[in-house]
């Protein structure tokens, strides 16, 4: 009997974070190139209907990863993801803000840490994704612009990107 994978996603407002643990049935190596290759995040990272469309990346300590996220009616909402601390195959920590579409960062919009941690155990990957915000009040303006639903349904996108025949696609993820 194959068991079905965890899902977990939790809000510790008193310690300003979010953290998400999910599951995911691939090998570490092709987990981790769907969360640190440009031309396989811009295909599942975004809940569906939007895409993603990646302007640069720079997958490196002190690289960025400068991407717009685009709705079915012509909307476009700009982020910066800002590498601060990489393991390959392992972890990796970065300070995300919302920005416009020349990256100047959005200072009415929230800002945070991200820190994934990649964990091989057999044919199953685990990902450990904490989100932590300078105070509360960001915090809950993410939460009412609908990101757990939105998160969940991304992260959905990448079961059924792997599933989909995404690891063929990804086999040169092993040297990185």
């Amino acid at each position: 009997m194959i068991r079905p994978l965890s899902f977990d996603f939790s809000v510790d407002r008193p310690g300003k974070t979010i953290v998400v643990l999910r599951e995911f049935s691939a090998e570490r190596p092709f987990v981790w190139a769907a969360f640190t290759r440009p031309e396989l995040l811009d295909q599942w990272w975004a809940p569906q209907p939007w895409k993603t469309r990646t302007k640069t990346m720079d997958f490196r300590e002190g690289g960025q990863w400068f991407y717009a996220m685009n709705g079915p009616e012509g909307e476009e909402n700009w982020n910066l993801l800002q590498y601060t601390s990489i393991r390959p195959q392992e972890h990796f920590a970065a300070h995300s803000s919302f920005t416009d579409a020349e990256g100047r960062v959005s200072p009415e919009m929230p800002q945070s840490g991200w820190t994934l941690t990649f964990k091989e155990r057999g044919p199953v990957t685990e990902v450990e994704i904490r989100i932590s915000f300078e105070d509360v009040a960001q915090l809950e303006t993410i939460l009412k612009m609908g990101f757990q639903e939105g998160f969940t349904q991304t992260l959905a996108a990448l079961d059924q990107q792997l599933a989909g025949g995404g690891q063929d696609r990804m086999e040169g993820s092993r040297e990185r």
